[in-house]
């Protein structure tokens, strides 16, 4: 349980957050909690509620929400994910997620950078691990298994070891001296971003790594419905049989992907970062209950 100093930093945090945004001039939005239909993710096993399920993501309503006429919109929410607990993971967890309208993965970068800086600058007893000072460090993933691995991201693919040399090779080199930035993914592991123009074997997508931890995962969103649905059937041909609870393709959503020209997307896991900027190890240390504080 925290005490009454880091109820008090936190409620800073999401406030300087908030503000950030505001003065950015993105508009707070609020999605659905309870959802029909969720992304299809092979990784992530829902939380079931009744008839629907709790958000895994706000992914599909935000970018709903920019086919409508938003430009710039973000949310701070609570997401749920079955089965995940450790030292890093919750099976509830606060994410922030926002959305530019006209914009690619490298304005993603861009504002990350600032929303560091400025959660620093105003947050009290700030012990944030690595140096925010620019630049920070980038490298694509095919860069990083060159520099880490034995074998290439392709290989590692074939293999069925890409998850498994990420985090036990990569992950704990990344982000040591400043956060570090892994860009432009297999396509296979992008479902929902868009392939670059000029190597669409990979896609425009990113992750940001502070002291060797994914804080977020962000990319220039695929647009196109048709390439969308396909990108989800193979999802679903590759999910647990017994997590296929959801047999309907989320078709509004695939309606109004049609009306977005171009855009970019990142979801940030806050109590991670929370946790970074004051100095701990643990989710225990950054959440007001831990799972095991609950009654039973």
């Amino acid at each position: 349980m925290l005490d009454q100093k880091r109820l008090h930093l936190r409620a800073a945090f999401f406030q300087v957050i908030r503000s950030f945004f505001q003065e950015q001039g993105f508009l707070e939005v609020d999605t659905p909690i309870r959802q029909p239909l969720i992304i299809p993710e092979q990784n992530i096993v829902p939380v079931p509620s009744g008839t629907h399920f709790l958000q895994s993501s706000p992914e599909l309503y935000m970018k709903r929400l920019l086919a409508s006429g938003c430009e710039q919109i973000f949310q701070i929410c609570r997401c749920f994910r079955y089965g995940e607990r450790g030292r890093l993971h919750l099976e509830e967890f606060v994410m922030l997620e926002w959305y530019r309208l006209d914009a690619d993965y490298t304005e993603l970068m861009e504002d990350c950078q600032k929303l560091f800086q400025c959660v620093h600058s105003e947050l009290a007893d700030c012990r944030f691990p690595v140096s925010l000072h620019e630049p920070w460090e980038k490298m694509t993933v095919e860069q990083a298994f060159q520099k880490y691995c034995s074998i290439s991201p392709s290989d590692a693919l074939e293999q069925d070891t890409f998850d498994l040399l990420l985090v036990e090779e990569i992950e704990p080199h990344l982000g040591k001296q400043t956060p570090a930035i892994l860009y432009d993914y297999p396509l296979e592991l992008a479902s929902l971003a868009r392939p670059k123009a000029d190597n669409p074997a990979f896609a425009e997508r990113f992750e940001l790594y502070v002291a060797g931890i994914e804080i977020a995962n962000g990319f220039s969103e695929l647009t196109d419905p048709v390439q969308q649905r396909s990108r989800f059937e193979e999802e679903y041909a590759k999910m647990d049989p017994s997590h296929k609870r959801q047999k309907k393709m989320p078709e509004l959503f695939l309606q109004d992907l049609g009306k977005i020209d171009e855009a970019a997307g990142i979801a940030m896991g806050l109590d991670r970062l929370f946790m970074l900027f004051i100095g701990k190890d643990s989710l225990d240390h950054a959440v007001p209950f831990s799972p095991e504080e609950l009654d039973m």
